[in-house]
């Protein structure tokens, strides 16, 4: 059989003598692939490789990346894959030709937390029509600072996420704040820029076609899109996106780690940064 199959006589008492330690090696294999599942599927979002990587590491357990990713293929786990955004053409109506200087320039992490601040809108897809997402992260964090959801495209919604920065924000902005945007109806509207000037919030904008000077923004809600997936698809009114992206957003900036941030959540990171203190429980890494 051995000169038929082309193994050698050798090959093949080696594999009958290892038959015990391979058994202990695929129950071990599968002990670790439960864990790796009960990181992915934590709080109902599922995560690629360094996602399931940090939630273990809240979970008190330190794994190999990649042990994780040969795990996750030999039992056949896929990572979710981001999927190309279509063009979204931005109203118009609003638009003035006060256009603010890029000051920001990419410079998105130069400043420390609170002293940079991203903003834009994206459209959130219901069976018959839209509603519109409207948001202001920390450049530094990537936390989340302020959103508002809204069934309308008028700068209202716009100039209430500003308001609510301010509400629950204004004592940790730096004096020379930031607040970054696209060149957007919203964004050059008279109302939008008066709201900053009364605010003492200064103004920056990305060049005209060139979302790179927003980047993280825009990587931001193809995140968002991307984790809340097949849930949007039965959402026919603003109440039934508005739970879901409440308990997402919540997620995002308290569980959902990530590798820039030194493996924690964003506003696990801006804790650390002003109190120097890991989030328990957390491996130190």
């Amino acid at each position: 059989m051995c000169r038929i199959t082309g193994v050698s006589r050798s090959a093949y008492y080696h594999w009958l003598s290892t038959e015990e330690s391979r058994e202990e090696r695929e129950q071990k294999d599968q002990k670790d692939f439960r864990l790796i599942l009960i990181a992915y599927q934590f709080r109902g979002y599922d995560k690629g490789v360094w996602g399931i990587h940090m939630r273990l590491l809240r979970m008190g357990i330190r794994m190999n990346h990649k042990k994780i990713r040969r795990l996750m293929r030999k039992y056949g786990l896929r990572c979710p894959i981001r999927q190309a955004n279509p063009v979204n053409q931005m109203m118009r109506a609003l638009k003035t030709n006060a256009v603010a200087d890029n000051r920001l320039n990419r410079g998105f992490r130069e400043h420390g937390p609170r002293a940079v601040l991203l903003t834009d809108i994206t459209y959130i897809p219901l069976n018959s029509c839209f509603c519109y997402l409207s948001v202001i992260l920390d450049a530094y964090t990537m936390e989340v600072l302020a959103y508002v959801l809204s069934e309308s495209l008028k700068v209202d919604f716009v100039l209430q996420t500003v308001n609510l920065l301010l509400k629950n924000h204004r004592s940790e902005l730096k004096t020379d704040v930031l607040l970054h945007s696209d060149q957007g109806a919203h964004y050059t509207s008279i109302s939008f820029r008066e709201l900053l000037s009364d605010s003492g919030l200064r103004q920056s904008m990305s060049r005209k076609g060139n979302c790179w000077d927003n980047a993280p923004q825009e990587s931001f809600f193809g995140h968002m899109k991307d984790e809340l997936g097949i849930r949007s698809r039965n959402w026919n009114t603003l109440d039934d996106a508005q739970g879901p992206i409440d308990d997402w957003m919540d997620y995002y900036n308290n569980d959902r780690y990530q590798l820039g941030l030194q493996k924690m959540a964003p506003a696990e990171y801006y804790q650390y940064l002003i109190t120097g203190k890991y989030p328990e429980p957390m491996l130190k890494v």
